[in-house]
């Protein structure tokens, strides 16, 4: 199956959702290629960068996942290396 490579990144600002979230992201471990988590206090927020290495839809699938979360957002960005 042919993958692509994808940065997933997340805004969380309820962070009582830490736990969905890492839920979905083990769920995904397969793909993750690296994470990175930076708590920002000041805002009370914690961004997360995720790189997948994935089939699209399995990529989508995670994005829709996590942005459908209450206080959470995710917007994807995609690598051209991997599209049909």
């Amino acid at each position: 199956m042919e993958t692509r490579l994808a940065v997933i990144s997340i805004i969380v600002e309820e962070q009582e959702q830490a736990s969905k979230i890492n839920e979905l992201l083990h769920d995904n471990a397969q793909y993750i290629v690296g994470r990175l988590g930076v708590p920002y206090r000041p805002k009370n927020v914690s961004v997360i960068s995720v790189v997948l290495d994935a089939p699209q839809n399995a990529i989508s699938a995670l994005s829709g996942k996590l942005g459908m979360l209450s206080g959470v957002s995710s917007k994807t960005v995609y690598s051209k290396i991997g599209q049909g």
